[in-house]
């Protein structure tokens, strides 16, 4: 039998949480008011995907492990699905206006094209749209 999930909750850790839900509605994304106070927030990324940004003292509170430092080191790149290069393209861009920092430039592989940016923590995300019709499903 093959481990199914219907939902993935993302938990990542932000030094100033306003300042990420700022962020992060610039890019467009919306939050459920019902799971967010002062330590927490849950950013709705699609009817099955959401990212819980928890204040790095209270996600402290969920592991015995140190905090990864974002600025120099990578535990996680959230790469995300869209509808088309344009979305990639409209996202990434609404992201460096936003304040993110842009990390790899846009590759486009014919089949797939991505375009990755460093959010207001230094998490990583990329975008990504890929042609299902010119992947070879043999």
């Amino acid at each position: 039998m093959v481990a199914k999930a219907d939902k993935i909750f993302v938990n990542l850790p932000v030094k100033d949480l306003q300042k990420s839900i700022d962020f992060f509605t610039a890019v467009g994304f919306e939050f459920n008011p019902q799971y967010t106070d002062e330590n927490a927030t849950c950013m709705i990324i699609s009817e099955s995907i959401y990212a819980m940004l928890l204040v790095e003292d209270f996600f402290k509170t969920f592991t015995k492990k140190e905090i990864v430092d974002s600025t120099t080191s990578t535990e996680v790149i959230v790469a995300l699905s869209v509808s088309s290069k344009a979305e990639v393209d409209n996202l990434v861009n609404k992201a460096l206006a936003a304040g993110g920092k842009p990390f790899n430039d846009p590759i486009d592989h014919g089949f797939m094209y991505t375009w990755s940016f460093q959010d207001v923590d230094n998490h990583l995300w990329e975008l990504m749209h890929m042609d299902e019709s010119a992947v070879n499903q043999g």
